[in-house]
């Protein structure tokens, strides 16, 4: 599959019932060569209506981090596991986890990055493991298959928690140390 048919494919999805609240599918954006993706649990309010992950308060705080290791936004590619916004901003559910994880699949097969950061708690329960515990293990990079894994906290959690924000610059630095030695 190509990135404009599955893209065309993403957008006109219907198999779950997000499908038809969503103002816009937030598909994906960056490096389609990227060595480095970020995976997030599913869109906001303000990714619904721009079509495009982490625009919002989360975002703009993603960015700043990046810059802050010296990563530059336009060299990653930026996902989430679910296109469709949750109502409310919920949680998204396993079932619709379950009819969404193709396309993020497609698109990892697709860029071939080497490493994945998984956002957040629930991104990293989908990608790395069921059970995974994101105060206890952020920052640690796992294998699997061909690709490393590591989480990170989700932006927002540090706009609600702000002493997570140092162990987050440390997981980016760890991040950028990655890259570097490769």
């Amino acid at each position: 599959m190509t990135w404009e048919e599955l893209e065309k494919t993403c957008k006109e999805c219907t198999l779950c019932s997000l499908s038809e609240t969503r103002t816009n599918c937030v598909f994906g954006v960056g490096n389609r060569e990227a060595r480095l993706m970020f995976v997030g649990e599913a869109p906001g309010e303000k990714e619904d209506l721009s079509g495009i992950p982490f625009v919002g308060a989360a975002g703009q705080l993603l960015d700043k981090y990046l810059t802050a290791v010296d990563i530059d936004r336009d060299s990653v590619y930026i996902a989430n596991i679910l296109k469709c916004r949750p109502p409310k901003n919920r949680d998204p559910d396993p079932e619709e986890q379950d009819k969404c994880i193709g396309y993020l699949r497609e698109q990892v097969r697709l860029i071939r990055p080497e490493i994945i950061v998984c956002l957040g708690r629930i991104a990293a329960m989908r990608l790395i493991k069921p059970d995974y515990r994101i105060t206890a293990e952020h920052g640690q990079f796992v294998k699997k298959g061909n690709f490393t894994l590591t989480a990170v906290y989700h932006p927002a959690a540090l706009l609600r928690d702000p002493r997570k924000k140092e162990d987050m610059y440390r997981d980016m630095l760890k991040i950028k140390e990655f890259l570097d030695g490769k």
